[in-house]
Parts: C-alpha cells; sequence; structure tokens
C-alpha cells in the first residue's frame, strides 16, 4: 500500500500545501517549525482518524481558522480516496472514505496499516505499562480485526464496570452483588481472550525483535519481550487466576470504584541479555530498541496482514549515533514499501541516499513544498 498524494488546508501552519509522493523512501527536508512533522501526522491521521501528536484536534487547526482538512488518495489492492474534516465551531470531526463517512474509527483501523517512530517512543521503553500495553494493543489490532473486536468490547465493560463500583461504593446495595456477578463474568471471558491473543502473539512477534535487532547491532546482544499478566502469575489457569484475584480485590475494588484486576493493568517487560531495559537500559540502548520494535511492527503487519503498512519516521536520525543510523538508514532500504522521512538537513547526512523509486521533499520558510 502507499500515498501517492495528499493535501492540507490549515492544518497546523499549512495553509493550503499539495504534494505528489513516491511509492520508496520520501525525505521530507526543511528546519525546524515548518511543518514536517505536521506532514507525518496528516498520514496517520488518513490511516487512523486520529492525531499522533495531539489529543486535540482542535489543536491541529491553523490558528484564526475553523476548519481544517486533510485529503489523500491511497493505493494498494484498490484506489482509495480518504478525506479528515475537522470544525472547531462544532467540535465534530468527520472521516470520509471514497466519499461515503465512516462513522467507526475501528472500521478504518487495520485497513490502511500505518507504522510510526518518533521521540515520543522513549515512553514505550521507559513510561507507565499503560505506555506499553498502548504498544502492543496497536500492533495486533492491525492485524487483527477479531482482537480489535475485543478489546474495544472489554474497554466497554471496563466503563460499566467501573460505574457500577461507584454505585455500590456510594451505598446503592439493590442487587449489586448479582449485577457485579454479571459483570465479573463479561470482564474475565473477553478479558481472557486478550490475554490469549497477547501470549500468542509474542510467541511470534518476538523472533521479528530478534531479526530487527541484529539488522541494527548484529548478534552481540539479545533482546526479548516477556508478558507479565494478571499480576505476574505463572499459573496456566487463567480463568482461575481471574477468579480468585477478583475476589482478593472485591473490598479495595468497591473503595476506590475501580476496576483493579484484569489485562489493562498487565506490563510487558522489554529485555536486552534478559536484563530489565527500562531498569538498567542505557539511552543508546533504550533509542535502539524503541526504532527495533517499529521495525519489527512494520515487518510483522506486513507478513500478518498480507498488506504492506506505511512507514513514518519523524527525526530519528539525530537521536542515533552515526554507526547506528547508518544501519537504520540500511535497513530501510529492505522495507519493500513506502517510508517518510523527516530530516532538518539532508546535506549532512551523507549516507543516506535517495534512489530511483525515492524522492527529496523540501520545506522553505513559507511551507512552500520544492522536490528535488
Amino acid at each position: 500500500m502507499s500515498l501517492t498524494s495528499i493535501s492540507l488546508r490549515n492544518v497546523r501552519k499549512h495553509t493550503d500545501t499539495e504534494i505528489n509522493f513516491a511509492g520508496g523512501l520520501n525525505y521530507i527536508v526543511g528546519g525546524n517549525g515548518l511543518g514536517k512533522t505536521t506532514i507525518l501526522e496528516s498520514i496517520y491521521y488518513l490511516c487512523t482518524t486520529k492525531s499522533c501528536c495531539s489529543k486535540s484536534d482542535a489543536n491541529v487547526v491553523k490558528f484564526d481558522e475553523d476548519i481544517f482538512e486533510i485529503n489523500g488518495t491511497l493505493e494498494g489492492l484498490t484506489k482509495d480516496s480518504a478525506t479528515v474534516i475537522y470544525s472547531v465551531a462544532s467540535g465534530k470531526k468527520q472521516y470520509y472514505l471514497n466519499e461515503k463517512q465512516i462513522f467507526k474509527a475501528s472500521s478504518v483501523i487495520g485497513k490502511f496499516p500505518v507504522v510510526m517512530l518518533s521521540p515520543s517512543d522513549h515512553a514505550v521503553t521507559q513510561g507507565s505499562p499503560a505506555e506499553r500495553r498502548k504498544f502492543i494493543d496497536s500492533v495486533i489490532s492491525q492485524s487483527s480485526r477479531t482482537y480489535l473486536d475485543v478489546l474495544l468490547e472489554y474497554q466497554k465493560i471496563l466503563r460499566h464496570r467501573s460505574a457500577l463500583l461507584m454505585r455500590i461504593r456510594e451505598g446503592d446495595f439493590a442487587d449489586s452483588e448479582m449485577e457485579l456477578e454479571a459483570w465479573n463474568q463479561k470482564l474475565m471471558s473477553a478479558g481472557e481472550q486478550i490475554i490469549n491473543h497477547r501470549v500468542d502473539f509474542l510467541k511470534g512477534f518476538n523472533s521479528y525483535v530478534a531479526e530487527s535487532y541484529n539488522k541494527i547491532m548484529g548478534k552481540m546482544e539479545s533482546p526479548g519481550i516477556t508478558y507479565l499478566y494478571l499480576g505476574g502469575t505463572k499459573s496456566d489457569n487463567i480463568s482461575k487466576t481471574f477468579k480468585d484475584m477478583l475476589s482478593e480485590y472485591k473490598v479495595d475494588e468497591i473503595r476506590r470504584a475501580a476496576n483493579l484486576v484484569g489485562p489493562h493493568r498487565d506490563d510487558f517487560i522489554f529485555e536486552i541479555n534478559n536484563i530489565n531495559l527500562r531498569e538498567f537500559g542505557s539511552q543508546g540502548q533504550h533509542k535502539t530498541f524503541q526504532t527495533v520494535l517499529r521495525f519489527a511492527e512494520f515487518f510483522y503487519i506486513k507478513d500478518v496482514s498480507g498488506n504492506t503498512p506505511i512507514f513514518l519516521l519523524d527525526d530519528v536520525f539525530g537521536e542515533l549515533d552515526a554507526q547506528r543510523a547508518k544501519k537504520v538508514s540500511e535497513y530501510l532500504s529492505d522495507i519493500g514499501g513506502q517510508a517518510f522521512i523527516t530530516l532538518t538537513d539532508f546535506g549532512n547526512i551523507s549516507f543516506l541516499k535517495a534512489g530511483e523509486k525515492d524522492r527529496v521533499i523540501k520545506l522553505n520558510e513559507d511551507s512552500k513544498i520544492a522536490y528535488a
């Protein structure tokens, strides 16, 4: 799959920008603050319906404007047009696929798979368990509609169960035991499916991590991901462990009106040579692992779904030492798909070469586009 063209209207600094892309590597070059990352953000919008950089769509609208609009043409097995429109006045966002409005974001997830590597990825290896769950869930969801549906159902169950726990805490005990037990059964059913999906996923994904790590670092280190579910239990009987923990934490859950048991609280441990990266890894090892995770995600989705993702790399080379940057640039030539790479100064990175299928796109001071 590839994005052949995109147009941006009132998207941050881009008042009216149109770009045609190459099917290989697209180097987006320009000084700081000229809107390079915004181009990647707009591509991400088309592929997922949401921003990769902001929790609020209103923040993406150009200052003193009311509406932003992003249009793109994507080619894969079929040729599709996608449009994202957001209005500040209404506070509503609309997504159109081939001029037909799509009302559920989940209908788009996986149709146009996308992988993004950016400086914010430090949160994946160095941040909270929620960041690692978000990464794992995103990879599986883009390659498995079944998992996405279960995950969405589980999140709905959490919201209903949390509301019930709040009512019980506030003294509404009418039929609460029966109702809580009913939600417990739903929680365990969906939660066990999520855990099993994640376990099965890692059995295959770890090999992609190892292969990508070897491409960049050689075989001097051995990477891996360990899944800690239901408090790090070693038991194979997930159903029993889940049920026992719900019983154990029942009083605390009511007291705090919070869901304290389930895969929404699990963690994933990233390791190098069986050593916890988050606790003992150097900055270089963290950055390398973050890069490796995204390459592994790219090739995993490509193989499992049969649909080659779009690869977005935002200001990646500035954070890598020369040797690792060279290895990453060489690895990019192996992806067999389309990538978008932002750079501050193309001339200072001599090992990056634009081939016949690649394109250098330059942004000048007024965010106008020039092709080199």
